[in-house]
This record gives structure tokens, sequence and C-alpha cells, in this order.
């Protein structure tokens, strides 16, 4: 039977699947090439079927007490009047169970929750070797080690998939935009609360979340040829002069310790295992951001992938196969939502931007806004409940 299982990653993907593996039985290892957990990011949505993981998991609880707590959701002009305001969970489309949270607090929350597994921190693989006794992993600084199975949970650019499947271009679907995001001087004052302000291939919009002294500011923009080497000198070209408060927050890129830029893409494979390797989340199946469903897929895909690998006794192939039947359908219809997303998320054309305010400044006022609302967030709801969860019986409690 299969009993140890090397994840790279200590991300969403990699702590929950470690958590799920130990609860059945099996002996993770984690590597992860940070030193430590990484903090902070930013504000990420559990929904639907990933609340239930959470909850039998046994963290719901500790979730809610972090919930970001976002309030409100205003729309700004170019001179940053507020041209409409909504309740932050009706525009984001979060029904009563679903939960917004920094995705560092809820990367932490996870790895506190997998107890006495090995983590092997400030270290990552730089090669996989599969034989009849499992996989023989070679580490940047840890001696090799042989584990029975090894799997990639190590996101978006993950080494394990480039290593086991191939370059990552054969699996990137890039949707044509760039993002960036990084923690800026709260300088607007902003408690709770997002600001966001859209022009002609721009959008930009900044937040603070529940016991925060700064703010984060986030960047979409179209990128159909991709992102250059400098970024940080991309965006500021991209976006210098688009008005209301952006000059500003592009001054603190420079100084940000947390600057992330990168395409808007998905993964996209026919499969998600090959022999002994297999992938989660991120690394398998990538909505991007434009689906806000990420963290969710990959908190279900954890809990199936383990669960899968418990009910089949630890043959891995059986076990590989069930994960991707079970979960194919899940993903694509997520992933769909990404694809659909991004379209609406950058403003194309002047008419459009002059639509997208009349709208926003119209729905507060509307009778019945909240099915309206509703109706145009319900395809969120639906993708989010888009699989029925198997119940796994569980070695022990630990």
């Amino acid at each position: 039977m299969t009993t140890t299982v090397l994840i790279s990653g200590a991300g969403i993907a990699g702590p929950a699947l470690a958590y799920w593996l130990r609860r059945h039985g099996f002996t993770p290892t984690v590597v992860e090439r940070a030193a430590a957990p990484r903090t902070g990011g930013y504000k990420i949505d559990l929904r639907g079927a990933a609340v239930e993981v959470a909850e039998r998991m046994g963290i719901l609880e500790t979730v809610r007490e972090n919930e970001a707590g976002m309030r409100t959701m205003s729309f700004v002009d170019a001179t940053g009047r507020r041209v409409a305001e909504l309740p932050s969970d009706l525009f984001m489309g979060r029904g009563a169970e679903d939960v917004e949270i920094m995705r560092g607090k809820l990367a932490q929350i996870l790895v506190d929750a997998t107890g006495d597994v090995e983590y092997l921190l400030g270290d990552a693989i730089t090669a996989l070797v599969e034989t009849d006794a499992g996989v023989e992993v070679t580490f940047e600084h840890a001696p090799a080690r042989t584990f029975d199975l090894a799997v990639g949970a190590d996101g978006l650019h993950s080494r394990v998939r480039a290593l086991a499947f191939g370059a990552e271009e054969q699996y990137l679907h890039d949707l044509g935009h760039g993002v960036a995001i990084y923690r800026v001087p709260n300088h607007l004052g902003l408690d709770r609360e997002e600001l966001l302000y859209s022009t002609v291939g721009r959008t930009v919009s900044a937040y603070s979340e529940a016991g925060s002294t700064d703010a984060a500011a986030m960047f979409l923009f179209p990128a159909p040829d991709g992102l250059p080497a400098d970024r940080r000198a991309f965006l500021t070209e991209t976006f210098t002069g688009a008005g209301w408060e952006t000059d500003r927050l592009l001054a603190g890129a420079d100084a940000a310790p947390d600057f992330y830029a990168d395409s808007v893409s998905q993964v996209r494979m026919e499969s998600w295992s090959r022999g002994r390797v297999a992938l989660v989340g991120d690394a398998a199946y990538c909505p991007s951001l434009a689906s806000g469903q990420g963290t969710s897929l990959a908190l279900v895909g954890a809990y199936v992938l383990a669960g899968e690998l418990a009910a089949a006794g630890g043959d891995h192939a059986a076990a590989f196969a069930a994960y991707e039947q079970r979960m194919r359908a899940f993903v694509e219809v997520n992933q769909k939502l990404g694809s659909d997303g991004i379209k609406r998320m950058v403003p194309t054309s002047k008419l459009q931007v002059r639509l997208g305010m009349v709208v926003m400044r119209l729905l507060p006022k509307l009778p019945g806004r909240e099915r309206l609302v509703e109706k145009m967030t319900g395809p969120i709801h639906d993708a989010a409940t888009a699989i029925d969860l198997p119940v796994y019986s569980v070695a022990g409690c630990l």
C-alpha cells in the first residue's frame, strides 16, 4: 500500500492535501521553496463545496473568525467621486455560507491543521525519477529520498508539472490580460471597503481588510503579448496618468516587498497524473483569478484526491483516475467562469465605461436589487456547487 507522499507547495492545496492524507493514514511530506509559509496575498473566497470541505476539516469556525470583513464596494470616477456603493457580499455574489478571507491567513490555518506533518522549508525539487520502488526525488538542499507518490501543489508555474509533464507552454492558456497586486500605505483611509476605478483598457482597485493598517492595490490590464521581464516598469508605463489615485498607488510598487505581476492564465490539461506523479489545485487546473474559484478548487481537489487514494487502498492508478473523473466537470464549469469573467473586468471602449457607470449608479436605487444581483451572480453559485462531495471513510480522528 502507498504510504509516503511528497507534496510540493505549502500554499492552499498542499497543506489541505497533507491534512487529508494524514487523516487517511498516509505519511505526507511537504516541500516549500519559501523559508516560511507565505503571508499576505489578496482576499479570496470560499464558496459552495469548499465551505463544506472546510467544515469537514474542522477549520470553518477559525476561518470565519479571520474573515476579511469587507463592508462595501464603491465605484469611483476619474476625479474620485463615488458614483455607486453596494454591500461587498451582494456585489461579489457571496451567499450566507460563503467566506472571504486573506490568502495568507487561510494558508496559515491550513498549515496549523496539519499537526506533525513534515515540512521541508526553504527547499525545492530539482529532479523526479520514477522507479518500481516509487519516485526518487532530488532536492536543492535536502538529501535525495524516495517516496511512493509525488504531488505537485505548486501553483500556476508548477515545477513538478514541468519535471513530470513537460514545459508549461503546453498547458498554460493565456486569457490575454495581466494582473499586478501589492500592499501600499492606506492613504485613502479605507476601512473594510474597496474602491474600484475603470477606464478604457485599465482597471484599478484598492481595499483594506479588517485589522489591516495598510491597503492592497490591484491592477488589471490587457496583455495580449504577455508581460515583459521588467514588470514594474511595464505597470508604470501602462497606468501612469490613468486618473483617480492611480499614480499615487503606482508609486508604491518599487518599495513593495510583496509585488506580484503575472499573466491572467488558466491551466488546461488532458490528464492530471502521469505514473506516480499527480497535480492538484492551480498546478493542474488553475481557473484564473477572474473566476474567483481557485481557492475553492484547490480545497475540493485536495479533499477528493486524498479520499480517492484512501478508497483505492493506495492503488494510485485507480485513485488518480477516480480523482479526475470526479473533478473534471467541476473544473470545467469553474474555468468557464474565468474565461467569461475576464472580458467584463476591463472595459475596452469609452461606451463600455459609461454604461458600466450608469448601471452601477442605478443599481442601488432599483427595487429588488438583491434579486437582480443574485441573477447576475447566479453562475458563480452554480459553479461553486457543481460537484457532489463524496463522504470518505477516515482512518481515525487526529
